[in-house]
C-alpha cells in the first residue's frame, strides 16, 4: 500500500481492500491498487471499472471488498471531514497513507455515522 501511495504522487494513491467478512476477523487477504479518477492531490475516487473488477475477483474467491485505502500527500494520516462524508460503508476499513513524513505512516479507522474510530493494525509474517 505504502508502494502505490509513492508511485501515486504528487496525486492522492487508493486502492481497496479484500477480505472475507464471514470469518469475523477482519482480515485483509488482498489488496487491489486502483486509479483514482479525480486525478487530485487533495481527494480521490477509485475508478469504478477498477472497483467493479476488484469486486467481481472478490466474489470468485468467495471474498469482499471490506475497505479502501488512499493516501494523504501532505498531512497526517487521519480522516479528513471530506474522507468522513464521503465514507460509503459503515462496515469497511479506511486506511489512510500518510506521505507528509520521511517514512509512510499507515493507519485504519472505522467510520460510522461520522464518529472517527482508530483500529489497531496487524501485520502477517
Amino acid at each position: 500500500m505504502s508502494a502505490h501511495a509513492i508511485r501515486g504522487l504528487p496525486l492522492e494513491a487508493c486502492g481497496l481492500l479484500v477480505g472475507d467478512p464471514a470469518d469475523g476477523s477482519d482480515r485483509v487477504v488482498r489488496f487491489v491498487p486502483c486509479r483514482n479518477v479525480a486525478e487530485s492531490a487533495v481527494l480521490y475516487t477509485v475508478h469504478p471499472v477498477d472497483h467493479l473488477r476488484a469486486d467481481r475477483a472478490a466474489d470468485d474467491d468467495g471474498l469482499a471488498v471490506i475497505g479502501v485505502m488512499h493516501s494523504h500527500t501532505h498531512t497526517d494520516a487521519y480522516p479528513s471531514p471530506t474522507d468522513v462524508a464521503s465514507a460509503p460503508d459503515p462496515t469497511w476499513h479506511y486506511v489512510i497513507v500518510s506521505l507528509r513524513d520521511e517514512e509512510p505512516m499507515l493507519r485504519s479507522y472505522r467510520i460510522v455515522d461520522g464518529a472517527i474510530a482508530e483500529e489497531r493494525v496487524f501485520l502477517d509474517t
